[in-house]
């Protein structure tokens, strides 16, 4: 790697958990130069716009999230054991956090509704890749006989995902993770009840 492809990957990590952490409006340059430990020119050298910086760093935090997830995946053969191993990996963010500011997805979602177009359009395939996932181990489940065949994947999909970022959401607003643990309590009797029975 170049010191210039360095020098963007460092700028793209360090703005990563500032973006996260304030959103895209509420991230000054000035946050970002402090972050980095680079000026002004050093950072518009790499990057054309804080809208570009900004898509750059949502991208790389996805990666992340993307990265925890299919190592959690790998191995699983049960559709169950896949479900609930997406389950426990977000809930495990709490613990171990991929970066200061909590889900990067969640976070972009509300942040960019109407600031910033590409990051909203970023925010929904993302979205749409996390939704792709899910119903996939569904449509897998339902091809070996171990989900029910009358269980929709898209439906299936929303009560995850909602239930989760509704959790993280909840303990973040309270200090209190109380409210995801009840989430995964939830989902994990969710996920029992999709089951072919034994």
């Amino acid at each position: 790697m170049s010191k210039a492809q360095l020098t963007r990957s460092h700028i793209i990590q360090q703005s990563a958990e500032v973006f996260n952490q304030f959103g895209y409006a509420g991230t000054s340059l000035a946050d970002l130069m402090q972050a980095t430990g680079l000026k002004k020119g050093g950072i518009y050298n790499h990057f054309a716009s804080k809208d570009e910086l900004a898509i750059a760093a949502f991208d790389y935090s996805v990666g992340l999230v993307q990265q925890r997830y299919a190592k959690a995946l790998r191995g699983q053969r049960a559709s169950a054991s896949r479900l609930r191993a997406v389950v426990d990996t977000f809930c495990a963010t709490i613990d171990e956090p991929l970066m200061k500011g909590g889900c990067p997805l969640l976070n972009t979602a509300i942040d960019s509704d109407h600031v910033h177009k590409g990051l909203k359009s970023r925010a929904q395939a993302a979205m749409d890749k996390w939704r792709s996932m899910l119903e996939k181990i569904i449509r897998y489940g339902q091809k070996r006989c171990e989900i029910q065949g009358a269980v929709d994947p898209d439906v299936v999909a929303t009560i995850v995902i909602a239930t989760l970022e509704g959790g993280v959401m909840m303990s973040g607003l309270y200090g209190d993770r109380i409210h995801l643990d009840r989430a995964r309590e939830h989902l994990m009797r969710y996920v029992d009840s999709l089951l072919v029975p034994p």
